[in-house]
């Protein structure tokens, strides 16, 4: 099979993916069926795909983390930054040397540099992942921001030491002070490329705009090159292009409160990113995949390397790995928890007990993906004086099995543990949405008053009372969620059971709309054009109203 060839079978192996999980009669992560998939193609086509690491982490990391610091809410980023922190810098550093001396005793073949570099590349977490298993569990709101932050911001610090295992593997050399230098370096560089890259790229665009116009799809397009444009800019000067492509995607929200694109435009821009999510996420199972049959065969090659003949070590140096790696992240999740609970007493703050189900369950969430698979494969083949690189395919190997085995333990585990568990209490998010309504209810009545009021100075005598009329029909669709901040907790009820039966009511006549026009479309009674053009006018409506 040629590239396109394969390209077209794993974006079909993505859309097959989706339907195949849900036809399973037992529930299994997307993930996984997708990784399973990308095996099938590997032994069916006997074709496997040449992954460029380079390649790979500029087609598909940047979009994705873009996407990921788009989309994340910041006032949970800000509110728990000492939790984030913590796990995406404190607990990448000791997984490092904790599993780094764990799989050097495992493997005393594995010089102690390698088992470094792969302690680090197993390091970083993946949000992706953990959202497709946790979607059906009740996973706390808040702890699933802080998995996201972590994510966001581990890649870099796991990516850097791993960078320095592998040059002290090389070279054998390693200093503390110009790693400590370069991380500084990589980190605060990658996020200002990243941050002005993002508000450069807008203002130009919004001075272009506004003095010579612009296409309809150009801020979708530009949207989608803004986080490829970060991290080469970010690569070019030797800094993080994975926290650069982070930090312009949150620079992006930000940049978005200026509220000027266009309302079809933010539509369309959705509906364009969620596409390209679910690609890119998908063919990235596929590929991991993909590559399992020949890392497999490679670490079976290599397995006398750690002093054993049997290839069954392999799976017990995984498994070593992922149970040293969940012990890692529980103690660290127990010790950052009982400082911050001595922390708050200290303030004079109330505590709540945190159930240790969800103790575990934050262990059980450290999914391993694509940062891992991808950084792994840019270990050198040779050292410097030509002699292969040490345990290479077997570092290939453990690295692609850390990623399956916690998948799959996050898979069977988290379910029971978060069935029926009573979460602590999340911030009020039904007062936050009706203040936002009812300030915007608010200005959509101030702002109709007017231009009620321009129209009426314009309008002849014979029209007052058909403007003054619409005014009245426009006002009332927000008088009552102005009604509402001043009635009863019982009349507050009634009426949001009226706005969702209103709501049902609304789509069901949407649909019947719907309907009707693709009747008189299929019976040649009316045009394509006007009956796409109606069919998008109610599309619209409905979702809004979904």
């Amino acid at each position: 099979m040629n590239s396109i060839e394969v390209a077209l079978a794993m974006l079909l192996a993505v859309v097959g993916s989706g339907y195949l999980v849900r036809m399973l009669p037992f529930s299994l992560p997307l993930p996984l069926v997708q990784i399973g998939l990308g095996a099938v193609i590997a032994g069916v086509f006997k074709h496997g795909v040449a992954l460029d690491p380079d390649i790979f982490f500029l087609l598909f990391l940047p979009p994705l983390l873009f996407l990921d610091g788009w989309r994340i809410p910041k006032d949970g980023l800000l509110r728990d930054r000492g939790a984030i922190l913590a796990l995406a810098l404190g607990l990448v550093v000791a997984t490092v040397l904790g599993a780094g001396f764990l799989i050097h005793w495992l493997i005393p073949a594995m010089p102690l540099a390698v088992a470094f570099a792969l302690a680090a590349i197993v390091s970083p977490t993946d949000p992706v992942a953990v959202s497709s298993i946790t979607a059906r569990v009740p996973i706390p709101r808040r702890l699933m921001h802080i998995l996201e932050g972590e994510s966001l911001l581990n890649d870099a610090t796991g990516l850097v030491c791993f960078r320095f295992a592998v040059a002290a593997a090389v070279t054998g050399g390693f200093s503390l002070l110009s790693a400590s230098l370069t991380f500084l370096w990589v980190a605060l560089v990658g996020l200002g490329v990243g941050v002005a890259f993002t508000v450069a790229v807008s203002f130009a665009q919004r001075w272009l705009s506004r003095h010579f116009g612009q296409e309809a799809g150009s801020p979708i397009l530009i949207s989608l090159l803004i986080p490829f444009g970060a991290y080469l800019l970010a690569e070019q000067v030797h800094a993080s292009g994975i926290l650069a492509a982070v930090a312009a995607g949150i620079t992006m929200s930000y940049v978005e409160l200026s509220g000027r694109l266009l309302a079809t435009t933010r539509v369309q821009r959705t509906a364009v990113w969620n596409t390209v999510q679910f690609a890119l996420n998908g063919i990235m199972f596929v590929l991991l995949g993909e590559q399992l049959p020949a890392s497999l065969q490679g670490a079976v090659a290599s397995v006398a390397q750690s002093g054993h003949r049997n290839p069954w070590w392999l799976l017990v140096y995984a498994l070593a790995i992922n149970v040293g790696l969940a012990l890692l992240r529980l103690a660290w999740a127990w010790i950052s928890l009982r400082l911050n609970v001595l922390k708050a007493r200290h303030r004079g703050h109330p505590v709540s007990r945190l159930h240790w189900r969800l103790l575990l369950a934050t262990s059980l969430a450290g999914v391993r993906g694509a940062i891992t698979l991808a950084g792994v494969m840019t270990l050198p083949l040779l050292l410097p004086d030509g002699t292969p690189f040490p345990a290479r395919e077997l570092a290939i190997f453990l690295a692609t099995a850390v990623i399956l085995l916690s998948l799959l333990a996050a898979s069977i585990g988290l379910p029971p543990l978060l069935k029926g568990l009573e979460l602590p209490p999340e911030p009020a998010v039904q007062r936050e949405e009706n203040l936002a309504r009812r300030a915007a209810a608010t200005a959509a009545i101030a702002a109709v008053e007017k231009t009620q009021h321009e129209l009426l100075e314009r309008a002849p005598a014979s029209e007052v009372d058909t403007y003054t009329s619409a005014a009245t029909r426009v006002i009332a669709l927000y008088q009552h969620w102005l009604d509402e901040d001043a009635s009863g907790e019982d009349e507050a009820r009634q009426l949001r059971k009226a706005d969702a039966a209103e709501r049902e009511l609304r789509l069901a006549a949407l649909q019947g709309q719907r309907e009707a026009i693709f009747e008189l479309a299929r019976h040649y009674q009316i045009s394509d054009e006007v009956s796409r053009r109606l069919v998008r006018e109610i599309d619209l409506q409905e979702a809004r109203y979904r």
